[in-house]
C-alpha cells in the first residue's frame, strides 16, 4: 500500500457525543485515510501527546458541548509549544459552533470548521486535498517527537511494496535492560484492556520506568484503517508511556511490513519495557519472528468452540504464557482445564493464567505482571523448559 494520510480524531473533555465522529471516521477510512481514534472525554494534553506520538498530519475534533473556542485554541497552543505546529487542527460541532466562533477560531490557528449540512464527501475531499501532500517537516523538537518521526520514516519506507535497505541501526541489538513482550490472540479476547491494566501496574511498581507500546489494527483492503486501541487504553495516557498505532497495510499475519524495524528502533531507544500487540489473529503460526521479543503472551476467550479447535491453534505450541481472559464467564473453568491439558502435551513448562482484565485489581493480572517482570530463566531464553 501507498503511505496514507494519518489523522487523529477525538472528542473533548466533558463531551460524550461520539456518534458523529464515528460516522466521519468510517468515511475517512473508506477513502484511504488512517484514523487514530482517541475516543471521547479527552483533555487537550491527551490529544496533543497522542498527535505527536502518532505523528499525524492533522487533528480532527468533534465538539457538541460548548467551550469549543477555547478548547480548539488550547490544542493549537500546546502543539505549537511542543514544536509540533506543523500538525494542523480542524473540526466541527453540528449547530454548536457558529460562524462568528469560526472566525475567532481560525484567527487562533484552527485550519477549518465544518458546519451542519456539510456532506461527508466534502469533508473527506477537503482533508485529502489539504493534508494529502506530505510537506517538509523537521526532525522534531523533543526526543519523543524525533522518535515518532523516525517511526514514520520507517513505515513510509515500506510503502508501495518497497523493501528499504537495512541500515546499521536495524542490525543493532536492543538496549540493555529493555524487556520486549509480545501479545497476540483472537479479536475480542481483551488484549488491549489486559495490556492497559498491565501498564497501570508497571507504572505503580516502577516509578521511573518508561514503557513503549506498538499496537496494530487491520487495514481495510484497498482503503484506510481505524487505529482505535488508544480509545480504550485509559491508563496508558501517561507521560511515561509512548504509544504508536500501526496498520497492517496489506500484510497478513497480524503485523505490518515495517513492524520489525519499528520494534527494533523502540527496543534501542532506552525504554524499560516495549509491548507489541498484534491484530486479532486466528489459528496462524507465531507472528513474532523477531529475536527481539523476550516473552510471548497468547490471550484467549473462554468460548473458542469445540476442544478440537485447540489442536489447530499453533500459538498454543509457541507462547510462553497463555491467558484465559474474561474468566468470569460460565465456560471459563472448562476452558482453563482443556487448555491446561493441551499445554501439558507440549512439555515446555508454559504458564496458564486466568484473568478478568476489566475487573479492578484483578489478582490474575497481578500474577501476569509478576511473571512478566521477573528475571528470565536461562532455559526460558532458549525456548526450553522453565
Amino acid at each position: 500500500m501507498a503511505a496514507p494520510i494519518r489523522v487523529l480524531t477525538a472528542v473533548p473533555i466533558c463531551d460524550g457525543h461520539d456518534s458523529a465522529i464515528n460516522t466521519i471516521n468510517l468515511e475517512f477510512i473508506r477513502h484511504g485515510i488512517e484514523v487514530v481514534y482517541l475516543g471521547y472525554h479527552r483533555y487537550a494534553q491527551d490529544i496533543v501527546r497522542a498527535a505527536i506520538q502518532e505523528d499525524v498530519r492533522a487533528v480532527g475534533i468533534s465538539s457538541y458541548n460548548g467551550g469549543h473556542v477555547e478548547f480548539f485554541a488550547e490544542v493549537v497552543k500546546q502543539l505549537k509549544k511542543c514544536g509540533a505546529d506543523d500538525i494542523k487542527v480542524f473540526g466541527g460541532g453540528g449547530g454548536t459552533i457558529t460562524h462568528d466562533d469560526q472566525r475567532v477560531m481560525q484567527k487562533r490557528g484552527v485550519d477549518k470548521i465544518f458546519f451542519a449540512g456539510t456532506s461527508l464527501t466534502d469533508m473527506t475531499q477537503w482533508v485529502r486535498d489539504r493534508y494529502g501532500k506530505a510537506s517538509k517537516r523537521g526532525a522534531g523538537k523533543s526526543a519523543e517527537m524525533k522518535l515518532a518521526r523516525k517511526l514514520t520514516e520507517i513505515e513510509d519506507g515500506y510503502a508501495n511494496g518497497k523493501r528499504p535497505k537495512k541500515s546499521a541501526a536495524t542490525k543493532t541489538k536492543k538496549s540493555p535492560g529493555t524487556r520486549v513482550i509480545g501479545f497476540t490472540g483472537p479479536g475480542g479476547a481483551g488484549k488491549t484492556t489486559l495490556i492497559d491494566e498491565l501498564i497501570l501496574r508497571l507504572l505503580h511498581r516502577e516509578p521511573k520506568a518508561r514503557i513503549a507500546i506498538l499496537s496494530h489494527d487491520p487495514s481495510v483492503v484497498g482503503e484506510g484503517a481505524l487505529l482505535g486501541d488508544r480509545a480504550t487504553m485509559i491508563n496508558s495516557q501517561d507521560d511515561r508511556v509512548f504509544m504508536r498505532s500501526m496498520a497492517t497495510r496489506g500484510q497478513a499475519g497480524g503485523l505490518s511490513p515495517a513492524t520489525e524495524d519499528c520494534l527494533r528502533l523502540l527496543a534501542q531507544s532506552g525504554f524499560d519495557y516495549v509491548i507489541i500487540e498484534t491484530v486479532g489473529t486466528g489459528q496462524e503460526a507465531m507472528p513474532f519472528q523477531s529475536k527481539l521479543v523476550d516473552q510471548t503472551v497468547l490471550v484467549m476467550n473462554p468460548d473458542y468452540g469445540a476442544r478440537l479447535q485447540l489442536q489447530k491453534i499453533v500459538m498454543l505450541d509457541l507462547a510462553d504464557i497463555v491467558v484465559v481472559n474474561k474468566s468470569d464467564q460460565d465456560r471459563a473453568r472448562t476452558a482453563a482445564s482443556e487448555i491446561e491439558r493441551r499445554l501439558e502435551q507440549n512439555n515446555r513448562g508454559q504458564r496458564l493464567l486466568s484473568t478478568v482484565a476489566k475487573r479492578h485489581r484483578d489478582p490474575g493480572v497481578d500474577k501476569l505482571c509478576n511473571l512478566l517482570t521477573q528475571d528470565l530463566a536461562p532455559a526460558a531464553k532458549k525456548g526450553g523448559k522453565k
